[in-house]
């Protein structure tokens, strides 16, 4: 069984075009519900082996502001990821090491939002169907997804296998 943890940095500036979009910074409700999601992950005892973050300004802060609510973990910072499309991040997962058994991947939309829909399987239970109702709405700025996927090699990961597990949103807090 492998984990994705799907998380889309907080809300940033939108700028006023004297800075590129990479190096768009959060804005303050950015930085306040930032550390929230993190304490989130710490209570529901989520702690992935390895996250996977954008080069992004928006990505990085995201990730430093959420880090400490998960004590010491391995963080790549990967320039692709960077406004990447869904089948882009899950060729990336599939190319994880077997040994991982949780991966958090720190982004953007669309392809975030689109990878969260891609991974998990159509409703099952009623709680399921919620949790998917509430995925199609929106996946708002600092939204995490959980995905359980029944591999036991990334290389395995296929469309429509995982199970969404949790949705959690910054208004749902």
């Amino acid at each position: 069984m492998k984990t994705v943890y799907i998380l889309r940095h907080a809300k940033s500036d939108q700028g006023d075009g004297s800075i590129s979009d990479h190096d768009r910074p959060l804005n303050a409700r950015g930085r306040e519900v930032a550390p929230r999601m993190g304490a989130y992950l710490k209570t529901k005892g989520y702690r992935p082996d390895l996250v996977l973050c954008s080069t992004a300004r928006r990505t990085v802060e995201t990730c430093e502001l959420v880090r400490p609510s998960l004590g010491d973990m391995t963080v790549t910072f990967e320039a692709a990821l960077y406004l990447a499309e869904a089948r882009a991040i899950a060729d990336r997962l599939r190319r994880l090491d077997d040994a991982l058994g949780s991966v958090m991947v720190i982004g953007h939309n669309p392809g975030l939002e689109e990878l969260a829909h891609d991974l998990s399987q159509s409703p099952l239970a009623p709680d399921q169907e919620r949790l998917h109702r509430r995925l199609r709405e929106k996946f708002p700025t600092c939204a995490l997804a959980v995905i359980t996927l029944p591999v036991k090699r990334w290389r395995d990961l296929k469309a429509g296998a995982g199970t969404l597990t949790d949705l959690m949103r910054p208004r749902d807090f």
